[in-house]
């Protein structure tokens, strides 16, 4: 019973299930203190073999049969990201707030592509973050706003 609660509540949160079952399970047996060293347990291994990958990856991209294998996961990846998001567009609620927000995004990649513009990918969470804070708290104060009249 206990597993599958563990599942119940790590499986729908955001970021990788072995991550969340740590942080929920020492959540549980040994509170914040536990939480916080089980998540950093499980994620600096990972954190540590990307970040040495990263210090020899252009030497490592200099090899031609990895360019050329790189460069075919690519469309993979690009392939994988598109049908995801295909499927999400399908399950969206079509309200208009979603809509622009989808739009915008939409115009913004394409110029971003015709103009060969290269913004790190940082500054396209932080925007969508503020973006998705700024419509929570639109609605929040709109919603606070109808209930006191």
């Amino acid at each position: 019973d206990e597993f599958m609660d563990l599942v119940a509540i790590a499986e729908p949160t955001p970021g990788p299930i072995a991550i969340n079952c740590s942080t929920y399970n020492d959540n549980k047996k040994e509170k914040i203190l536990g939480a916080v060293l089980a998540t950093l347990g499980m994620c600096i291994p990972s954190f540590t073999i990307i970040f040495l990958i990263s210090l020899f990856f252009n030497q490592f991209l200099s090899i031609g049969w990895v360019a050329s294998a790189f460069k075919g996961i690519q469309v993979c990846v690009v392939f994988l990201i598109l049908s995801a998001g295909v499927k999400m567009l399908k399950k969206m609620k079509k309200t208009p707030q979603n809509i622009i927000v989808f739009s915008v995004t939409c115009i913004g990649m394409i110029l971003c592509t015709l103009f060969d513009v290269h913004i790190s990918s940082v500054w396209f969470i932080l925007a969508a973050g503020v973006l998705g804070l700024s419509i929570f708290f639109i609605k929040k104060n709109k919603a606070k706003g109808e209930k006191a009249k």
